[in-house]
C-alpha cells in the first residue's frame, strides 16, 4: 500500500498559479507493479496494471487523491469565477434546445430550456405551432436529482403510446418504460436491458401498438461470465405481460458484437433488423416479413451500410459496394433479391450519408468534406432539387411530416440548430417555429475553410472560427479539436459555450481527419486499422500549418479530444510533446494492447484491430500512447477527464496514462486526472456536473495559454 501525500497539493497550486516559478506538483505516489505479457514473440512490461481494478481499495484511493490533487490546482484559477459566471447566463435564461426525434401524427421533440437539469419529451401539433406543446415525459419531475437519462426513445405507430429506455448517471444501462402520450401516465411495463453502451439499444412497435420488438442482452446465467453485455439479440414484449414471458425473435446466430437497430414499414408488416459487426462499418440485413418469416437481404461483405422502407413496397439501400460515396438502390420487399437490385442514385461527388423515402419524393442527405446538402430526387431516381443551406453548414433529423413535407434541421458554427420544412408541391423551403435559442451570437465571428498537407500529402480540411479581424501574429490562443475514426464525421456544430473561448480572443479549429466519413469509405479505410497512423499525421500536420501560418504559436496551441478523439490527443503528445502547451482529453483510450480486454473493447476490433494478429500488433504498439510516453521527456500540461460510469471507454485508460505520464514528464507542467462519479462517456450529466466540467476545461487552458481578462472582467 502507498501514503498519499495531498496535503501539500495546496502549497503547489500556490505556486503555480501565483506567479512564482511554477514547481512540479505533487503527484499521488503510484507503485509500480510489473506485470509482462508476450505478444507475437513481442514482450512488453505494464507497470501499472494494478490500476485496471476499479474495486481495489488501492485505486479507490489513488483515484481520490487525484481529485483532490486536480480540485487544489483547477479551483485556485483566477478565472474560474468569471467563466462559471459566463457559462451559467449561457446556459440558463431563455435559452431552449429541440431535438425531434419522430411524427406520429405529431411530432414528438425532446426540449431542454434554460436552467433545467433534463430534457423534456414533449409533441407539437405541428413544427410551427408551439402553442400545441404538451409535455409527456418530464425527467426533471421523474428524478429531481437529475441522475436520469432518456437513452432514446419510439413511440407507437399512432403516436399513443411512447417507449423509452431509462438510464442513470450516465450508465446508459437502459430499462424500457411505456408511457401515455395524451396523459404521461406510465405503464407497469419494465423491460431492463434494453440499451448497454457496448452495442447501444432499439424497439419497434409492431402494428396495433399491443407489444414491442427490442434489443435484448442475455440476462442471468444465460451466458457465461464476461459475455452479459454482448450477443445482443431481439425479443418480443406484449404490453401488460412481465418482461421474463417476452418472446426470442432472431439473434442467436449474429455476431458475438453484433450491434443491432430495428425499424418497421409504415403498415409494420415488415421488420428490417439493421445489423453491425462491432464498430467498423461492416453491415447485415434481415427482413421479416408476414408469418415472421426472416430474409437475409444482405450479408456483411454487401457494402449495403443503410436500408429504409419506401411506401411504393420497395426496400431502399445505400450501398458503397464498388462506390465508397455511396449509391442507391432499390429492392421489392416482397422480393427482396440483393442480386436483382435496381440503382436509382448513381454516386457522385459527395457522399451519401442516409435516404428517406416518401411518397413521391426522395430525400438524400450528402456529406461534402465535413459541411452538408440535401438533394431531391423523384422517386425513379430523376433529380429534382437541392435545398438551401448556409455555405458551411450541417443538416440533421430528416423527418417525414404529412405527405412528402420534409422536416430537416440546419446548423452552423455561427448559427444555432433550426428546423426548416420543405414542401415540394410549393416547391419551397421555410424556417419553423422550432429553434434552438441560447442568447449567445457569433455576429462578431467567421468561419474559414482551410487546409493542411500531410505526411503522405494528402490535403486535410479545417474550419477555422475566430473573430473578424484577428491578427495573424502567432499570439491568438488556439484550440484544434479532431477525431479522426469509426466513420464519424466532423461537421459544422453550434456551441454556445464556445463563445466564452471567442470571448477572449481564442480560436477554435475543427479538423476534418481520415478514419472520419467526410469523403467517404475510402477515407475512412485511409485512418483505419493498420493506417491509424495517417489520423495522427493528419492532425499534427494541422496543428504545424496553423503554427506555420502565424493563427498561432506552439505556446498559445492546444489540443481537445475525446474518446476515440482522445487517442488521437494520447499520439498526438507522446509523438510530438514541443507542438503543444495544453492537452484536453476526455474519456481516451490510451492502451492499445489491452482495450480489446475491457468490456466494449471487442466491439472496437473491427475498427483498430487486434494485438491476435501479427500485422495489427504491430501497427498498434508503433503508436500506443500508453507505451509510448518515455522518461525525462518535457510533456505539456495535461488534463484527462473520464467517468466512473463509462461503458464504452474504460476508464482505466486514463488512469493508467496519467500515472505513466505524472512518473515520467520533465516538466513541471501539471498532469491531472479528473473523475467523475456522477457520468459516463459524456452521457447523463446533469447541467451543474456538466457546467463544473466546462468550466474545469476552460480554466485549465486558460492558465496554461495564460490568457488575460476580456473586456469588463476581473480576475
Amino acid at each position: 500500500m502507498f501514503r498519499m501525500r495531498t496535503f501539500t497539493a495546496v502549497a503547489a497550486a500556490a505556486a503555480l498559479i501565483g506567479g512564482c516559478t511554477p514547481s512540479r506538483p505533487p503527484y499521488p505516489p503510484a507503485a509500480k507493479q510489473p506485470v509482462t505479457d508476450t505478444y507475437n514473440g513481442t514482450s512488453v512490461t505494464d507497470d501499472y496494471r494494478w490500476l485496471e481494478n476499479r474495486s481495489d481499495p488501492q485505486v479507490i484511493s489513488w483515484v481520490g487523491a487525484q481529485n483532490v490533487l486536480s480540485r487544489s490546482i483547477l479551483d485556485k484559477v483566477a478565472s474560474r469565477g468569471a467563466i462559471t459566471a459566463r457559462l451559467k447566463q449561457i446556459y440558463g435564461g431563455n435559452s431552449v434546445l429541440y431535438d425531434a426525434g419522430f411524427f406520429r401524427g405529431k411530432l414528438f421533440v425532446l426540449k431542454h430550456q434554460g436552467a433545467k437539469e433534463q430534457p423534456i419529451l414533449v409533441t407539437f401539433d405541428s413544427p410551427n405551432d408551439l402553442r400545441s406543446e404538451h409535455t409527456v415525459l418530464d425527467l426533471n419531475v421523474l428524478d429531481s436529482t437529475g441522475s436520469t437519462s432518456i437513452d432514446f426513445y419510439v413511440p407507437s405507430r399512432d403516436g399513443k403510446l411512447v417507449a423509452v429506455s431509462l438510464s442513470r448517471n450516465g450508465s446508459e444501462d437502459g430499462t424500457a418504460a411505456v408511457f401515455e402520450t395524451a396523459t404521461g401516465r406510465r405503464l407497469s411495463d419494465a423491460v431492463p436491458r434494453v440499451n448497454f453502451p457496448t452495442a447501444g439499444g432499439s424497439i419497434a412497435w409492431n402494428r396495433d401498438a399491443s407489444g414491442f420488438y427490442y434489443t435484448r442482452y442475455p440476462q442471468g446465467n444465460e451466458r457465461p461470465a464476461g459475455d452479459d453485455n454482448f450477443y445482443q439479440q431481439v425479443y418480443f414484449h406484449r404490453l401488460g405481460s412481465p418482461a421474463t414471458r417476452d418472446r426470442y425473435v432472431t439473434g442467436k446466430d449474429f455476431p458475438r458484437i453484433a450491434e443491432i437497430s430495428l425499424s418497421t414499414s409504415d403498415d409494420a408488416k415488415y421488420l428490417l433488423a439493421r445489423v453491425a459487426n462491432g464498430d467498423g462499418g461492416e453491415f447485415a440485413f434481415y427482413l421479416m416479413g408476414p408469418g415472421e418469416r426472416w430474409t437475409r437481404v444482405a450479408d456483411f461483405s454487401d457494402g449495403v451500410t443503410e436500408a429504409a422502407f419506401g411506401r411504393d413496397a420497395n426496400l431502399y439501400l445505400l450501398s458503397i459496394k464498388d462506390a465508397p460515396r455511396g449509391m442507391i438502390k432499390t429492392v421489392p420487399l416482397a422480393r427482396p433479391a440483393l442480386a436483382s437490385a435496381k440503382t436509382i442514385v448513381a454516386e457522385s461527388d459527395a457522399v451519401i450519408t442516409t435516404m428517406l423515402p416518401g411518397t413521391d419524393r426522395l430525400y438524400i442527405l450528402d456529406l461534402v468534406g465535413g459541411p452538408s446538402r440535401v438533394r431531391v430526387f423523384a422517386l425513379n431516381g430523376m433529380f429534382r432539387a437541392v435545398l438551401p443551406t448556409a455555405p458551411v453548414a450541417a443538416v440533421n433529423g430528416l423527418i417525414l411530416l404529412r405527405g412528402d413535407t420534409l422536416l430537416y434541421g440546419v446548423e452552423t458554427y455561427l448559427e444555432g440548430f433550426a428546423y426548416f420544412t420543405y414542401d415540394p408541391k410549393a416547391n419551397g423551403a421555410s424556417r419553423s417555429r422550432l429553434v434552438n435559442s441560447s442568447g449567445v451570437s457569433y455576429a462578431d465571428c467567421e468561419v474559414l475553410r482551410d487546409s493542411a498537407t500531410s505526411k503522405d500529402g494528402t490535403k486535410i480540411p479545417m474550419s477555422i472560427i475566430r473573430r473578424t479581424g484577428t491578427a495573424m501574429d502567432g499570439k491568438s490562443p488556439l484550440l484544434l479539436y479532431g477525431y479522426g475514426g469509426f466513420d464519424i464525421s466532423e461537421s459544422p456544430h453550434f456551441s454556445p459555450a464556445n463563445r466564452v473561448w471567442m470571448d477572449h480572443g481564442g480560436i477554435y479549429v475543427d479538423a476534418n481527419l481520415r478514419g472520419g466519413g467526410e469523403f467517404g469509405e475510402t477515407w475512412h479505410n485511409a485512418g483505419k486499422l493498420t493506417r491509424k497512423q495517417n489520423v495522427f499525421d493528419d492532425f499534427i500536420a494541422c496543428a504545424e500549418y496553423l503554427i506555420a501560418k502565424k493563427y498561432t504559436s506552439p505556446g498559445k496551441l492546444a489540443i481537445e479530444g475525446g474518446s476515440n478523439g482522445g487517442l488521437l490527443m494520447g499520439a498526438a503528445l507522446t509523438q510530438r510533446p514541443e507542438l503543444f502547451r495544453a492537452v484536453v482529453s476526455h474519456v481516451g483510450l490510451y492502451d492499445m494492447l489491452r482495450f480489446e480486454q475491457f468490456p466494449n473493447g471487442a466491439f472496437n476490433v473491427s475498427e483498430l484491430g487486434s494485438v491476435k494478429v501479427p500485422g495489427q500488433f504491430g501497427a498498434l504498439y508503433a503508436y500506443s500512447p500508453y507505451h509510448h510516453v518515455v522518461d525525462g521527456t518535457k510533456y505539456p500540461a495535461v488534463l484527462m477527464l473520464t467517468g466512473d460510469n463509462d461503458g464504452r471507454v474504460d476508464p482505466a485508460n486514463s488512469r493508467k496514462m496519467t500515472a505513466r505520464l505524472q512518473a515520467a514528464t520533465g516538466s513541471a507542467l501539471p498532469i491531472l486526472l479528473c473523475t467523475s462519479s456522477a457520468s459516463g462517456h459524456g452521457f447523463g450529466s446533469s447541467l451543474d456536473v456538466q457546467i463544473a466540467q466546462e468550466t474545469d476545461v476552460y480554466a485549465f487552458l486558460f492558465d496554461q495559454l495564460k490568457i488575460p481578462p476580456a473586456a469588463g472582467e476581473d480576475y
